[in-house]
């Protein structure tokens, strides 16, 4: 596969990403918003239970933005790349030390 080819396959990969997200988006607000309505609807004073709905969820969400927005503060690409040639480097090293 060519380089060209790759960067397509990756920027398309990416285009996905970020159309899965808009929809989790828009999925998130119609469903936390007829929840919320509900719940006014009923007693909000009485007890905020659609709190729930959109605390957990919105951590699945940010994780998901995270995701589609290549929002990774712990393990950048050069971190990647790094572990990546340190790791063939100690196969290689194993495979002489056994020749």
């Amino acid at each position: 596969m060519s380089n060209k080819e790759k960067r397509y396959f990756e920027a398309k990969k990416r285009v996905k990403d970020l159309k899965d997200f808009y929809i989790h988006l828009f999925v998130f607000i119609v469903i936390n918003g007829i929840l919320a309505y509900i719940n006014f609807r009923n007693g909000f004073d009485v007890y905020p239970w659609m709190l729930w709905s959109v605390v957990g969820w919105g951590i699945g969400l940010l994780f998901n933005a995270a995701h589609a927005f290549r929002i990774n503060p712990g393990f950048s690409k050069e971190w990647e790349e790094k572990k990546l040639k340190q790791f063939l480097e100690e196969e290689e090293n194993k495979q002489q030390r056994w020749e």
